[in-house]
């Protein structure tokens, strides 16, 4: 059976009120979930730094390994040379082993050098990697100090909100798809989360704009869905002003 605009409103309206007390529920925990949130990318990128830092020192010390087996190999080329130098048969097979000597002696120092300047990056390496790992640990106490806040609040709210959550999931249910997709799409640009709104003294319950008596009047006999014509919200009603007693009392002193 087809539902009514009213019924559609009320609907709808009734979502609204569920939801606007889920959002309050979340309102409460405040900027907490984005700060957890922050603090574990922000560890994450540590983790992520340290790894290569460590990466880095493994490459520096095979380079190192490396240099040391250039060293042995060059050694072992010089005492094989050495011992050719001393059958030589003429001087131009003398200057050539003497030029194969300078060239291993030369292979060791550059290796040596190489050696050195990979143990000062390694030196490096190390002294940023302690650093990281003293801002990761003081980043993760505090991360560890939000969650327990965060989890304090929201053991705190629980129960409700999962009672909230079961009531919009019943409540969405009898409001049609369309008008669903609707209602989240004006959610989402609202800064309040406010959808479907009352008519208030004269104005929209969201913008705050006023709305025209006949289009109230048309609101009142929720014949079809009518929005805000300044901010796009359902508007479901008009809640008609009330004059408490003490008003009343106070008017009549006045004429009297």
């Amino acid at each position: 059976m087809e539902s009514t605009v009213a019924q559609k409103l009320e609907a709808i309206y009734n979502l609204q009120l569920i939801d606007s007390r889920l959002d309050a529920i979340v309102k409460v925990r405040g900027a907490l979930p984005e700060e957890v949130q922050d603090l574990e990318d922000e560890i994450a990128g540590y983790e992520t730094r340290l790894e290569k830092f460590k990466r880095d020192i493994e490459g520096f010390e095979e380079d190192i390994k490396r240099y040391k087996e250039n060293i042995k190999d060059s050694e072992k080329l010089i005492k094989k040379y050495q011992e050719q130098q001393m059958n030589v048969r003429n001087n131009r097979e003398y200057d050539a082993i003497t030029k194969e000597l300078e060239l291993q002696d030369l292979e060791i120092q550059v290796s040596k050098k190489k050696i050195a300047e990979a143990g000062v990056k390694i030196d490096n390496k190390k002294a940023d990697l302690e650093e990281l790992s003293n801002l990761m640990k003081d980043r993760q106490k505090d991360l560890d100090l939000k969650k327990e806040e965060l989890s304090t609040i929201v053991s705190e709210s629980e129960a409700e909100e999962s009672k909230l959550i079961a009531e919009r999931e019943k409540a969405s249910k009898k409001v049609e798809e369309r008008l669903v997709k609707s209602y989240t799409k004006i959610r989402a640009n609202a800064k309040n989360g406010l959808a479907v709104v009352m008519v208030k003294r004269g104005a929209c319950g969201g913008c705050f704009n006023t709305v025209p008596p006949q289009r109230q009047a048309d609101i009142r006999e929720k014949k079809k869905l009518i929005v805000c014509e300044h901010c796009g919200r359902i508007l479901a009603g008009v809640e008609d002003e009330v004059e408490d007693d003490s008003a009343k009392a106070k008017r009549r002193t006045a004429k009297a």
